[in-house]
């Protein structure tokens, strides 16, 4: 091994053991000035010869000015705690100590810098000749490119070092020579030769602990010159790397991290204030003031930009106008049952259990009910021809049974829709009515499941039809639930214009009278009659009337007569006198003028604003009656003008024809929400 590779010194082994343990890098070393000697008196590398004799000659020439700058050097070296000793172990010797039949090697004068601790001392006795052979035996070194010098690092203040400067310091002034630095003696400078270092004691080889100073502390002036550093004469000797010492490695274990007000005092060197109540509401202010109110915003901005809830209209009149008067009470029959009922108003009277009874012929109003309904027809219009069937022509010739027929039709004849709808309904002949409803629904039996399921849609629920015509005594219903469908009926003007005749002329040119009496005796508009044995006389009728400039139409049902000689003459009877008592009974009253406030509309965050009827406002009731009032709401916008219709008034029963309706309109401005009112809802 090349001998220059071996040479290190105890501070290359103390920066060594400390590079190993902190991770940071070693600065990069700063080039060192070139001695100013003369480079003649360096003697170039491979000079063996001229080595020993340089190097013995310093040793002997060393003289009381070297020794008082070396012990200036190892005082400032002490003072700075930077430059390690020799660092050795009690049983370190063994290792200095040259193997049995080794030859010795010169020792050349070292910078204290570069000196190892395994430095063999040279022997005394070892004459020229042997270092001569020695040095031909072992190759050339280039010096200047075999000695390097490891920049010193920093030093980490946690760490320790071992300082081994004093033992030099002490050995010097026991008496022991210290080898001088090259350029200093040796051969041109006094030529004498130097002593043999003496070996160094247990107490220098010890190592001892000197604590750091702070990185910050000034370093104190050296107390000496320094003195320039040579080249070395000669190639360094071969060197044992000291045994490291005996210290335990620190390694830096991870702190818990440090709360932020200490760590704030650890980097401004001011400590902590005290913790008190006061500064750690203080503190939880600041921190939570900014998400409180970054909160808010996105809370508000939310609010804001949220749908706004659909505005309704709200009554704040009475519901109900109650009419002066006791409690009207009708002329009814004293047998039977009946229902009076003012459209659109409510039930005006009734009598006697409602039960289901057979109806007769009555039941052909649900049969024109649904033939104009699936086939529409308007007022003069005669609609689709409808041929006559064999069925229809034998039908006809029941009448000489009893039985109400059109016998005046024969097969491959056809009657408009209009004409068989007005054979039905006044003459009330049965022959027509299933030929209808062969027509409407192909067989009688699916026409009379199309009239239980209209019932049911109309809300009469104790009536079963089983035939078109009525004629059966299963088919059977009660006078409420007539008045129901008589009050479909009236809405129909088709209808209305065919049962309101007092008689009609079929094809042939015959005329047949109408059963109901009503209409031509005190202008009724219809509806329809129906008899038979088991039901007795009955009869479903209307008529209008004009109260306080509104039109009402009034329906009632008279069922189950069986008194007198003519029971269907005893059902018109007692049918004209009660409906001539309930037109009498009619009054109306002015419960509203134009402009007064009905209402408003609620935008449903705390806004209202308030709508008027644009008209007056009449009802029409008897004595002892009560009228309701109720809001039907169009489609209300979030704003508007005054003025704008936002919705009806409705003045009784909304479902039926008859009741009154009167628009309505905001009566001011109406705005949206304002900010507030959108940021403070909740649902």
């Amino acid at each position: 091994m090349d001998t220059a590779t071996r040479v290190f010194s105890v501070r290359d082994l103390v920066t060594e053991s400390d590079s190993e343990t902190d991770p940071k890098p070693d600065p990069k070393p700063e080039p060192e000035p070139e001695p100013e000697d003369d480079p003649a008196e360096a003697p170039e590398a491979g000079e063996g010869g001229g080595r020993s004799g340089a190097a013995e000659d310093a040793e002997q020439s060393e003289g009381p000015a070297a020794e008082e700058a070396r012990d200036a050097r190892d005082a400032d070296d002490a003072e700075d705690g930077e430059k390690p000793a020799t660092d050795a172990k009690a049983d370190a010797g063994t290792a200095d100590a040259p193997e049995p039949g080794a030859k010795a090697k010169t020792a050349e004068p070292k910078d204290p810098e570069t000196e190892t601790p395994g430095s063999e001392a040279p022997k005394a006795g070892v004459d020229a000749e042997t270092e001569a052979s020695e040095a031909e035996a072992e190759p050339a070194v280039d010096r200047p490119t075999a000695v390097f010098k490891k920049p010193r690092p920093a030093v980490d203040q946690p760490t320790t070092m071992l300082k081994l400067g004093g033992a030099a310091k002490d050995a010097a002034k026991g008496g022991a020579k210290v080898a001088p630095k090259p350029g200093e003696g040796g051969e041109g400078k006094g030529g004498a030769k130097p002593a043999p270092k003496p070996a160094e004691s247990e107490a220098e080889r010890t190592s001892k602990f000197v604590a750091l100073k702070p990185l910050d502390a000034p370093k104190p002036e050296s107390a000496a010159p320094a003195v320039p550093k040579a080249e070395p004469t000669a190639p360094t000797a071969r060197t044992t790397p000291a045994a490291r010492p005996g210290f335990e490695r620190t390694t830096q274990q991870p702190l818990p991290p440090k709360p932020p007000l200490d760590l704030l005092a650890e980097l401004t060197n001011t400590p902590p204030p005290p913790e008190t109540p006061l500064r750690t509401t203080m503190r939880r202010v600041k921190i939570w003031t900014p998400l409180v109110l970054l909160l808010l915003v996105v809370f508000a901005v939310v609010q804001a930009l949220r749908p706004l809830p659909a505005p309704a209209l709200a009554l704040t009149a009475k519901d109900t106008y109650a009419f002066d008067g006791g409690t009207l009470s009708l002329p009814w029959p004293d047998e039977g049952q009946g229902w009076m009922d003012v459209q659109g108003v409510g039930a005006m009277g009734r009598f006697g259990a409602q039960k289901p009874v057979a109806i007769g012929s009555v039941a052909k109003t649900m049969t024109s009910y649904i033939i104009l309904r699936d086939h529409p027809l308007k007022v003069g219009q005669e609609g689709p021809k409808i041929e006559i069937d064999p069925t229809a022509e034998k039908e006809g010739g029941y009448d000489k049974g009893g039985e109400s027929t059109l016998n005046t039709v024969k097969a491959g004849q056809s009657l408009t829709e209009k004409q068989a709808l007005s054979a039905v309904m006044i003459p009330s002949a049965n022959n027509i009515a299933r030929l209808l409803a062969r027509w409407d629904a192909g067989s009688e039996a699916a026409f009379v499941k199309k009239m239980n399921d209209t019932a049911k849609e109309l809300g009469m629920t104790n009536t079963t039809y089983t035939d078109p015509s009525g004629l059966k005594e299963t088919t059977v219903s009660t006078a409420e639930d007539q008045v129901k469908l008589g009050n479909q009926v009236v809405q129909n003007p088709a209808l209305v214009a065919i049962t309101s005749a007092a008689s009609w002329t079929d094809p042939s040119g015959k005329n047949w009278p109408n059963w109901n009496e009503l209409p031509y005796r005190m202008g009724a508009i219809g509806i329809k009659t129906g008899s038979t044995t088991a039901a007795g006389g009955n009869l479903l009728f209307a008529a209008r009337k004009k109260v306080g400039g509104e039109t009402v139409t009034i329906v009632g049902a008279i069922l189950g007569q069986h008194k007198g000689p003519s029971i269907l003459g005893t059902a018109n009877a007692v049918s004209k006198t009660a409906l001539e008592a309930a037109k009498e009974a009619l009054t109306s009253a002015k419960i509203l003028k134009k402009g007064d406030v009905v209402g408003y509309v609620d935008d449903k965050l705390g806004g209202h604003t308030p709508v008027v009827v644009t008209e007056d406002v009449t009802a029409v009731g008897w004595a002892g009656s009560r009228v309701k009032l109720s809001f039907a709401a169009d489609q209300v916008p979030h704003s508007a003008k005054a003025g704008t219709k936002v919705g009806t008034l409705t003045v009784g029963e909304g479902g039926a024809g008859g009741a009154i309706k009167v628009p309505v309109a905001l009566r001011q401005d109406l705005g949206e929400p304002d900010f507030l009112a959108k940021l403070t809802r909740i649902s």
